[in-house]
């Protein structure tokens, strides 16, 4: 998993968790508050009912205050209509949850004075909060006797308009939270990825690098955090490359000093083979072997560490003929028919032609080498877009799927009964091919028959003056 990724996931979950407990405890804490709320102004409407009753009945007779009291506590008309959506009156008279609250009006001696929504009629006064059953609701309600006059009030609220008011204020207050996280997830990620955007940086120079193109990673486009851990890595990459040095001048140095004494080997074993020819051969066989081998160490050293090849416009056709006609006595030697199809098409590349050449070179030396007699070597070039497709195609043996990736390994020969290289040939092949930004793939014959087709794909370019990389 990336680190883009887990941060995203632990810091969105993080988020969730303490969003979630923070939006349950305002839905708590809001109802509460609301409930508190209710109540206080249940008490304070209950106060202001005393008020009026206190001047009343020291004012006005029994009948006038009754009347008084039901003419200013009563609903307006409009209240009463279940069906209407719309929550203040259309004549602004009131308020339609005028008729979820109630008013209950007692004397001293227990004379009901006035009841509004409640069928409660039963006199049973307790000062305070209690609740109340009526018209199969359940009723919040606050008592309280007037100590002047001696009468009871009660005031009530229906419940669950309480509660559907609270639960609605509730949810207003945790409604932005709730769609503010989406935007906040967004921000994160957003956010997380600008801040590893400078990692990212750090990775592009380390993923286009090569062995013959160290370099160290610039620190101070580092973060702080991170900083020692590239200087680790740029310790560790002064360090490959002072190895790599070492063993491209070993590598160099051994074969430059082991030519001069084959060479002499050589030539005082042919001194001393003339008299005795059937004596000497095997052994300057062997040195010969020994001489191609270095040649190969050398050139692999060549082609591995040459920070920058030289290259111009090369017509692949042309070059693939020549190589074809200089191994052509070789393989009509051997019974074996060299053939190349380049069709009508340009064939340009842009490439180190020396190292192509000797690319071609290996191949076509393998190939004789590998096939039996009175059969045809086969090399082919097509387009394929914007890539020349090279083609050499034999018939002798063969490579079996499993094994091909390591035949392109270094010093590798599968049949050690056959052919007299070191195994250095098509790794050379590999490595010129990847110089050049090519692709090298070894597969079966396309007719059925025996044999191992290499296929070597390259930039084409559509004319000399061009670059195709």
């Amino acid at each position: 998993m990336s680190l883009t990724r887990t941060l995203t996931l632990l810091i969105l979950a993080t988020v969730l968790v303490i969003a979630g407990l923070a939006a349950i405890w305002s839905y708590v804490e809001s109802n509460h508050e609301l409930e508190e709320l209710f109540d206080a102004e249940l008490a304070q409407s209950t106060r202001i009912v005393q008020g009026l009753v206190r001047h009343l009945v020291q004012s006005q007779s029994l009948a006038s205050m009754q009347q008084i009291l039901e003419d200013t506590l009563a609903l307006p008309p409009g209240a009463r209509q279940e069906g209407d959506f719309e929550e203040i009156l259309p004549d602004g008279s009131g308020h339609k949850y005028e008729k979820k609250i109630a008013f209950q009006i007692w004397s001293a001696d227990g004379e009901l004075y006035l009841s509004t929504q409640l069928h409660d009629t039963g006199f049973n006064p307790r000062p305070g909060y209690a609740w109340a059953e009526s018209q199969g609701f359940a009723w919040r309600t606050f008592t309280l006797q007037d100590p002047a006059t001696g009468v009871w009030i009660r005031a009530a609220q229906r419940n669950d308009i309480r509660q559907e008011l609270s639960e609605e204020l509730a949810v207003s207050n945790v409604l932005p939270l709730l769609v503010a996280l989406p935007l906040l997830a967004i921000a994160l990620v957003l956010a997380i990825r600008l801040g590893l955007r400078p990692l990212r940086r750090l990775a592009t120079p380390l993923r286009h690098m090569a062995p013959e193109r160290l370099h160290p990673l610039d620190e101070h486009a580092a973060p702080k955090e991170v900083q020692a851990l590239v200087q680790a890595i740029n310790g560790l990459l002064q360090r490959l490359d002072d190895a790599l040095d070492r063993e491209r001048r070993f590598s160099a140095d051994a074969a430059h000093e082991l030519r001069t004494p084959l060479a002499a080997l050589r030539l005082n074993l042919e001194k001393v083979s003339a008299e005795a020819p059937e004596k000497y051969d095997g052994l300057i066989r062997s040195v010969d072997r020994m001489s191609h081998l270095v040649e190969q160490m050398l050139l692999l050293n060549r082609v591995d560490h040459d920070a920058a090849l030289e290259r111009q416009p090369v017509n692949l056709a042309e070059l693939v003929a020549d190589e074809l006609a200089g191994i052509a006595p070789l393989a009509m030697a051997r019974g074996i028919t060299p053939v190349l199809d380049s069709g009508d098409q340009p064939s340009w590349c842009h490439g180190n032609p020396v190292l192509l050449a000797t690319l071609i070179r290996s191949l076509l030396a393998n190939a004789v080498q590998y096939s039996p007699a009175a059969t045809e070597l086969q090399a082919s070039i097509r387009h394929d877009h914007n890539q020349l497709v090279l083609r050499l195609c034999d018939q002798g043996p063969g490579i079996a799927p499993e094994q091909r990736q390591r035949a392109l390994s270094r010093f590798v020969r599968l049949d050690q009964r056959q052919g007299t290289g070191a195994g250095l040939g098509l790794a050379i092949a590999q490595r010129i091919v990847d110089r050049h930004g090519g692709q090298l793939m070894l597969s079966d014959r396309d007719d059925g028959q025996s044999g191992l087709c290499v296929q070597i794909s390259l930039p084409a370019e559509p004319d000399p003056a061009a670059i195709c990389r």
